[in-house]
């Protein structure tokens, strides 16, 4: 038999995963990678780290599989997005660590740019809003304020990249600096309907050309590993940020598609084919995986608080003493008794884009319990997610298309099976949890895949998609609008 090698390169931890051509996990392996925080609002990552636990991890697959990089067909990278590196090309010394996508420290740039020509242009451009959750106030952070990087960088000495792009210049012995154009789509530099880097934006954001990598497709041979590293040399053929490949692992590839991945927050994606959808309802437009020539697009919105409601239940509150409790606690009551729990820790996502919410339990009365508490913590990932696909669903119809006729799953919470009817409940939709739910892993697999030619077209892999569970609406749909007007008045008081 013969197998594909994913990398999934994350925030938290590098992990590796060896697939049949079957879609199967076959071996997994995975290493923690260490959080650096200089100062609040500020959060690192050590580059080389990222590289040595990555590279760990896929010996250790391919060894706990029991085969050899002669039985690898592809490799695929799937990464955290938004997270900038800047190294040298002549020694591949990185300048400084890794600047990870939660860092805030272009936020004071941001703000100058909100409300100025500038900010229009980026919307207009990138699909993306004014932030420093992604590369642009990053990578000028870096220019001016690592000594001599920018001189170095305007005599082409330097590499930018996310990193997706340092992987692969390991991988290849430093013989490419590339990015798909998911990746580069996250950068906000990058124009997403001609596909190139933006000269304005660059201009704006002073950043020189001569950092950037070349952007190609998701699902291109982009080059070969070096021999040494695995025994002999393996062909990488896919990248994608993670999660447009969990988009593509769920199988979602016509336009209306879309999956909900539950982590730490929630990423719901619907894909929207070749058309660029504009938003007009809080959300981001922004490039699908690529498979081949013609360009993806998606439209995004991300909950910043989810699974991470549940670990202040925890750690927080002490209600549970493991995040597995919270389920049991949760239906020990049978509904929240009123209490309606808005997480907005560090603000609200989309679509409100509030950044000045906080957090608030509402409804208490003498009878409400840890329980109910717990309940409404639970309910909260969906209403939050509920209100990400209502908009989407909005923009979809402002575009001549159908609303969203199902929700594909995924992540660490959407083995809670209350949430997830909930969420149906809430939707009047079917949500559907697929038997292989290590999605991003397997998008960036069948990327590879394709590029390699196991696979010829998309229905091929369309076809391994399976649902382990079907979560059917069991809840009137006036129940579930009266509900959610609740939530929303809620949300109105976290924000006044």
């Amino acid at each position: 038999m013969s197998f594909l090698l994913a990398l999934d390169q994350g925030t938290t931890s590098s992990r590796s995963i060896v697939f049949d051509t079957a879609g199967r996990v076959v071996a997994l392996a995975q290493r923690e990678l260490e959080q650096h925080y200089p100062q609040p609002g500020w959060v690192e990552h050590d580059p080389q780290e990222i590289w040595r636990t990555q590279l760990d991890t896929a010996r250790q697959a391919l060894a706990q599989a029991g085969i050899t990089a002669r039985d690898v067909l592809t490799i695929g990278i799937a990464n955290q997005r938004e997270t900038t590196l800047l190294w040298e090309r002549a020694t591949g010394r990185p300048l400084h660590r890794a600047i990870v996508w939660q860092d805030r420290r272009g936020e004071p740039m941001c703000a100058q740019l909100r409300g100025t020509p500038l900010e229009t242009l980026v919307r207009e451009r990138t699909g993306l809003v004014v932030d420093s959750y992604f590369c642009a106030t990053k990578l000028r952070w870096l220019l001016d304020n690592v000594p001599g990087a920018r001189p170095a960088a305007e005599r082409g000495e330097l590499a930018f990249g996310t990193v997706d792009s340092w992987l692969l210049w390991q991988l290849t012995g430093s013989r490419l600096h590339a990015t798909d154009v998911s990746n580069a789509s996250r950068t906000m530099l990058y124009d997403i309907a001609r596909q190139r880097w933006d000269e304005e934006l660059l201009a704006a954001f002073d950043i020189p050309a001569a950092v950037l990598p070349e952007v190609l497709p998701s699902s291109h041979h982009y080059g070969h590993t070096e021999a040494d590293l695995f025994g002999a040399p393996i062909s990488v053929c896919g990248v994608a940020g993670d999660q447009q490949a969990a988009l593509f692992g769920q199988g979602c590839f016509t336009p209306g598609m879309a999956k909900n991945t539950y982590g730490t927050g929630c990423f719901l994606l619907m894909h929207t084919g070749n058309r660029l959808q504009r938003s007009r309802n809080g959300l981001i437009s922004t490039a699908a995986a690529q498979p081949g020539a013609a360009a993806q697009y998606a439209l995004e919105g991300s909950v910043f608080v989810a699974g991470a409601v549940v670990q202040w239940l925890r750690d927080g509150l002490h209600a549970i003493r493991s995040s597995s409790e919270v389920e049991a606690l949760a239906r020990s009551v049978p509904d929240s008794g009123g209490v309606v729990f808005v997480p907005a820790f560090t603000g609200l996502g989309a679509p409100y884009w509030n950044g000045d919410a906080r957090g608030a339990i509402l409804g208490l009365t003498r009878g409400s319990t840890a329980a109910h508490v717990a309940r409404a913590a639970v309910e909260s990932i969906a209403y939050q997610s509920a209100a990400l696909l209502l908009a989407m669903s909005r923009d979809a119809q402002d575009g001549g298309g159908a609303p969203v006729s199902e929700l594909r799953v995924d992540g660490g919470a959407s083995v809670n099976d209350l949430l997830m009817q909930f969420q149906a409940d809430l939707l009047g939709i079917p949500v559907l949890r697929p038997r292989v739910t290590e999605t991003t892993a397997l998008g960036a697999a069948y990327l590879a895949g394709l590029a390699a030619g196991v696979w010829q077209v998309l229905d091929e892999l369309a076809a391994q998609w399976q649902p382990e569970r079907v979560f059917t609406p069991g809840m009137e749909r006036e129940r579930a609008q009266e509900l959610m007007a609740r939530w929303e008045r809620a949300v109105r008081q976290t924000v006044a």
